[in-house]
């Protein structure tokens, strides 16, 4: 393994890749952040320029800022007026509420204020990160001034209440949300609905049965779209896997039912893609049980019922939509998992599906999954990034 110098980073993804980046530091004490913030953009591959405000710079050292973003480092005005440039983005993290003031009132008494106002003129993505008490945050003018700036098309990203202050969320979500921002700039973004998780059937009213789905390839493909400018819905049935961010919108469906009918309302939102990688229960409870099975049975027993099928109840109502499926099978041959894959995508019209064998899917020396297309086009699929990226240009590309 190649030891990495003391400037570098790890690659974790490809959605600000050769991308010109701004990242403006104004003053507030969560400029400290301002490290971790500049090392996540580098992880997705942003050529990273750094303005800093005097403010900022009483703050964090630009030695400190050089350092993180192994950038140039602006930190007055300067003869080429590196600010005008035709940045592909504009990050703002942390923004007082005097810069924001000054954004909405068009006054530019630094580099960074002149970037941002030219932002405006070429339509450059911008989001801002707003950092303060929360005194300051719950102000009716600080409000109005954050719903101007939204009106001049620029993005506010708000952080969590904590100890009475308005922080910066943590640089993961910012990078995540900032991706997903300027991506959504390009063209034939979709709208994409995604299942993911397992599904329960209660047995009684603290008792289930489930399938042991951990949501983790679902939340790797949600994520990957939604940092590519897609926007993304999930109806998430039940997981135990905790995701590095929180995504925009989730809908909680944990029964078999519940998520088929949250899907069904969701057709009726002019949907692009189906994405259906939860697993399903194909059977469930027959008679639930009011209160609690007695604990002191020798045995216990219940009737299971077929499930309906999600791919067959959706397809009248999502034609002309993208659709893909996954199948998961065991004890069986390659070749075999491909012909089933292949009638699995012509008997529920899917547009491809993502086929995996069980005993493949812990076992390194073997490909995670495989892609079957429509017209019986096969991919192997060696990890689930592999398999997020093949499904993000497939929605891509078509």
């Amino acid at each position: 393994m190649r030891e990495m110098d003391d400037l570098g980073v790890e690659t974790k993804g490809d959605s600000l890749k050769d991308k010109n980046i701004l990242l403006g530091i104004s003053g507030g004490i969560a400029a400290t952040e301002s490290v971790k913030l500049l090392r996540e953009l580098r992880r997705y591959g942003a050529n990273i320029t750094v303005i800093m405000t005097k403010s900022a710079q009483k703050v964090i050292t630009p030695l400190a800022i050089s350092w993180a973003g192994n950038c140039e480092v602006i930190c007055d005005w300067e003869h080429n007026m590196s600010g005008l440039k035709n940045y592909d983005g504009i990050l703002l993290a942390p923004s007082t509420r005097n810069i924001m003031a000054k954004i909405c009132n068009g006054i530019i008494d630094n580099p960074l204020l002149m970037a941002i106002s030219s932002a405006k003129i070429n339509k450059t993505p911008v989001m801002i990160i707003p950092s303060m008490h929360q005194v300051l945050a719950k102000d009716t003018i600080t409000l109005d001034l954050s719903e101007q700036i939204h009106e001049m098309g620029f993005n506010v990203f708000w952080g969590e209440i904590d100890e009475n202050k308005s922080k910066q969320p943590d640089s993961i979500s910012i990078v995540a949300n900032f991706s997903n921002h300027v991506n959504s700039y390009l063209q034939n973004r979709k709208k994409v609905v995604i299942t993911l998780g397992s599904t329960i059937s209660l047995l009684d009213d603290i008792r289930y049965i489930k399938n042991t789905s951990t949501g983790k390839t679902g939340f790797e493909i949600a994520s990957r779209l939604h940092r590519w400018g897609h926007e993304v819905t999930i109806v998430s049935g039940d997981t135990s896997h905790v995701h590095d961010y929180k995504l925009p919108l989730i809908i909680n469906a944990a029964e078999p039912q519940e998520m088929l009918l949250e899907l069904k309302a969701l057709t009726k939102c002019s949907i692009d893609v189906w994405i259906h990688s939860a697993a399903v229960l194909d059977y469930v409870n027959k008679n639930r049980i009011n209160g609690k099975f007695p604990s002191g049975n020798e045995e216990m027993s219940f009737d299971l019922i077929k499930s309906s099928k999600h791919l067959e109840e959706l397809k009248k109502d999502v034609q002309g939509s993208f659709r893909i499926g996954f199948k998961l099978e065991s004890n069986i041959k390659l070749k075999e998992l491909v012909t089933k894959a292949t009638s699995f995508v012509e008997r529920n019209e899917l547009n491809a599906v993502i086929a995996n064998r069980l005993e493949d899917i812990n076992d390194n020396s073997k490909n995670r999954a495989h892609l079957i297309l429509r017209n019986g086009d096969h991919f192997a699929l060696s990890t689930n990034s592999e398999i997020s990226n093949a499904i993000r240009l497939l929605i891509e590309n078509n």
